[in-house]
């Protein structure tokens, strides 16, 4: 009996060691829908031929998928470009890093009104987010079109409608609102202008391509990146992770699955 005892104490430890080390063999990501969980989603296949197990865990609300990295929930997200990283660094004092950028997603400005953003009458409403990290690439575009001049000597990553120079249109600049609300306020035809990141837009069936009247190109500072906390960049899935994602399937993935409206990174 206590011959027996003993085997099946050690049989125990033996499967609760073996559940542990499989655990730890798992990389969980959490990422918003399209197109980040879709990317990951493509690469778990590619990460488990080298040995990795991929959860891809999917956040509706991208505000959560810090604070779930920082308390361990998970091991990576996926989700942010650059500008909002360094943003909520500073204001919460993560220590992250950022492994590795993936793609971009270019801003785009839709109007359910006017089929060029020359065609704006004076005094028109630009709806934007109340992700004040985004102001700045929508007033490069606005200024790109010559709607308006920011002040000279400031940095467009951190732009805000205070820096404005030179309006000549009076336009109205409307940013209470949460980015993923954005698409039924287009749909809603409220404003003359709504800007809307691209995945917002391909959630909701928009083609940021075609149904934008304005959008960033691919020369945009805003990569989205897999975000870690400081020191877990060096883990080895980790790494297989961002080799699979720059993968030359991936990136194909991304321009036959997206046509533009998302772009690969190396």
């Amino acid at each position: 009996m206590k011959k027996f005892a003993s085997w099946f104490v050690i049989g125990l430890l033996a499967f609760l060691l073996t559940a542990c080390g499989d655990k730890d063999e798992k990389l969980v990501v959490g990422a918003t829908n399209e197109p980040h969980a879709m990317i990951l989603e493509k690469a778990k296949s590619i990460l488990e031929e080298k040995g990795i197990e991929l959860e891809v865990q999917v956040f509706s609300k991208y505000e959560l998928l810090n604070s779930a990295l920082d308390n361990g929930d998970l091991d990576a997200n996926y989700f942010q470009h650059i500008p909002y990283f360094e943003r909520e660094i500073e204001e919460f004092g993560y220590d992250f890093v950022n492994a590795g950028g993936i793609h971009i997603e270019p801003m785009g400005l839709y109007s359910q009104k006017y089929e060029s953003l020359d065609d704006l009458p004076d005094g028109a409403t630009v709806i934007m987010s109340n992700s004040t990290s985004d102001h700045g690439r929508i007033l490069s575009l606005l200024e790109d079109a010559g709607l308006i001049t920011l002040e000279e000597g400031v940095d467009p990553l951190t732009a805000t409608v205070d820096d404005i120079a030179e309006n000549p249109k009076n336009l109205q600049f409307d940013y209470d609102y949460a980015p993923d609300l954005l698409p039924t306020i287009y749909n809603n035809q409220e404003g003359d202008v709504v800007a809307i990141n691209s995945n917002y837009a391909l959630d909701a069936g928009l083609n940021p391509v075609e149904d934008s009247i304005a959008i960033e190109d691919e020369s945009s500072p805003y990569v989205n990146i897999i975000a870690v906390r400081n020191g877990d960049e060096e883990r080895e899935d980790i790494q297989a992770l961002i080799d699979v994602l720059h993968s030359e399937e991936i990136q194909q993935y991304i321009l036959d699955e997206w046509k533009g409206a998302v772009v690969p990174v190396d």
